[in-house]
């Protein structure tokens, strides 16, 4: 018999830890993320930031509803019938967006574009809308509010292959940091099931030709998923498995041969003359619900010193000890962590408890790091370290400790 421990539902250390609150007054698959979830979810933002930042990528922000008109244009009223329809007490309606694309491609068409512009990419950390059944609800797996690191990159054709092989890189880089297992899938339309789908059958060949010639410069396997492509073109999906063995779509990268002629976008080409660009797709986390929620149940809670919410809890042994445990927190906000960064994450543990009911407390949150104050401490200067993964690691001069865990932080280690 196995002596494991049996792995915990995501929703369960979401609890325990305090990182996101279900309201059956909010409502079902409205998820509400705690200040310590947000800090999970901001630095998975962060991340991605510094991810895209070689790119140029400009970011935009558009409103949370648009005319149904928008999505009539863009096929998605009709092809996409999980949508929440709003109307206002003057009596106009309007649709909660289900995707941004068409909102990027009309701050595209709002000016003159020339071929020397492109690629011109539009990023958004944005949050869509889609219904579903209340059964099919699960947590942070199953939402109904979807946030998405959003992005459409504007390119010429012969830009095509070399801007998505950039952003196949950036994707795969992501998703390294957090040693899931990837198999890459070439999400195709269903010849047979035609009416799911926008546009021609040229465009979709063209489409679909370039994509797998494209996926022929990808080092991984790939393989090949009638009917996955999304409405308006094929793309390249990143596959992750989580703890339980289930595979989930998470980052994309989508061709779209069909929404410039629905949105009539344009550029000037080298000859003066009006011509259509191809618009990548682009998720790298995709889902920031699902994401998190499948990586609560892979870490099961013990994150990553990165990503942990505390990362740091403080543990003076007696109330005598808790002014030096302040001046240590002082100095963790005063840390050298780049431009942009919060200070190290830490608490102090001031309650009138034993220090090893303190140290337990602190390892069921499964901080990473425990500093343990006493007389001995405060006469030498340092602290005693207990950490998650390696045990007792003796007694350290609170400068190299911090060095130690900047270092961390920094490298995402």
């Amino acid at each position: 018999m196995s002596n494991k421990l049996p792995l915990k539902d995501h929703r369960e250390i979401g609890q325990e830890q305090d990182l996101f609150v279900v309201s059956g007054l909010v409502g079902g698959g409205l998820p509400l993320f705690t200040p310590k979830g947000f800090i999970i979810r901001r630095e998975i933002e962060n991340f991605i930031r510094q991810l895209q930042s070689p790119y140029n990528y400009q970011e935009v922000w558009v409103p949370h509803m648009a005319k149904p008109d928008l999505y009539k244009k863009s096929g998605h009223f009709e092809k996409y019938p999980e949508k929440f329809t709003v109307k206002s007490s003057m009596g106009d309606e309007f649709i909660l967006k289900p995707v941004n694309c068409p909102h990027h491609f009309e701050i595209f068409a709002s000016r003159p574009r020339s071929y020397k512009d492109l690629p011109i990419a539009y990023t958004e950390f944005s949050t869509t809308y889609r219904d579903e059944q209340s059964g099919e609800l699960n947590g942070l797996l199953r939402v109904r509010s979807i946030s998405v690191d959003d992005c459409h990159i504007f390119v010429r054709k012969d830009q095509l292959q070399s801007e998505v092989m950039k952003v196949y890189k950036t994707i795969s880089g992501f998703y390294a940091k957090f040693n899931f297992g990837v198999r890459i899938r070439l999400s195709l339309r269903d010849p047979n099931n035609k009416d799911k789908y926008l546009g021609d059958d040229q465009a979709w060949a063209e489409a679909e030709k370039s994509l797998k010639e494209i996926a022929s410069h990808i080092s991984e396997d790939t393989f090949e998923g009638l009917g996955e492509a999304a409405i308006y073109g094929p793309k390249i999906d990143f596959m992750i498995k989580d703890s339980l063995d289930r595979e989930w779509q998470m980052g994309t990268i989508q061709l779209d041969f069909i929404m410039p002629e629905r949105f009539e976008l344009r550029y000037i080409n080298e000859s003066g003359k009006e011509e259509l660009p191809v618009v990548i797709h682009r998720a790298i986390a995709g889902s920031f619900e699902r994401f998190m929620g499948v990586l609560i149940e892979q870490y099961q809670g013990a994150f990553p010193v990165w990503l942990s919410p505390v990362q740091v809890k403080i543990v003076p042994i007696a109330e005598r000890h808790n002014e030096r445990a302040q001046k240590i927190l002082e100095e963790f906000s005063s840390s050298n962590l780049p431009a942009g960064r919060q200070s190290i994450r830490a608490e102090i543990d001031t309650r009138p408890e034993t220090m090893q009911s303190k140290i337990r407390d602190a390892e069921v949150q499964k901080i990473p790091y425990v500093l343990i104050i006493g007389d001995r401490e405060i006469e030498s200067q340092t602290v005693s370290v207990r950490s998650r993964n390696a045990g007792d690691m003796g007694v350290l001069k609170i400068s190299e400790f911090i060095s130690q865990i900047e270092d961390e932080i920094v490298s995402r280690s």
